[in-house]
């Protein structure tokens, strides 16, 4: 993968999963956003294509957090559910939003709420890390999807 994801989308990702807020189908998946009012879609093919039309992967051209919940769903990236489970609940769109979209604040912000010890933080962080340096490895390609984002509520 050519541009990388800012880390804070893999925790971003694991919420999702923690929360059970995605519909996974054989070749589409949709993300309910952390707060639920939005709905993202993400759609690949067997060539390694993923589109999305969340914010980071339409507009910035990295794999956003739904992308990034489809290829951990799928195995191409590796999953630590005992790290994802911790991530249960975060209010990650208040958190980007009180902190300006500083991810590395949110991140630690996040990490208190959780109440995560340090040894916790460490085996979050290289959890992180080996799905980033896996995904780096990946011969997948991001877009845009041009299927509106569905509001809830």
């Amino acid at each position: 993968m050519e541009k990388l994801p800012p880390l804070q989308k893999f925790y971003e990702a694991y919420s999702v999963i923690a929360d059970d807020r995605f519909d996974l189908a054989p070749q589409q998946l949709t993300v309910r956003s952390s707060e639920g009012a939005k709905e993202y879609t993400v759609t690949w093919d067997d060539g390694g294509h993923y589109r999305s039309n969340d914010n980071a992967t339409y507009w910035q051209g990295y794999a956003g957090y739904p992308v990034l919940v489809a290829l951990l769903l799928q195995g191409r990236l590796p999953l630590d559910e005992e790290v994802a489970s911790w991530f249960a609940d975060v209010p990650w769109k208040q958190l980007n939003e009180a902190h300006k979209r500083d991810y590395d604040a949110a991140l630690e912000e996040a990490f208190d709420l959780k109440g995560l010890d340090m040894a916790q933080r460490l085996q979050a962080e290289a959890a992180v890390d080996a799905d980033q340096e896996a995904l780096a490895e990946l011969a997948v390609a991001v877009g845009r999807l041009s299927e509106p984002v569905r509001k809830l509520g």
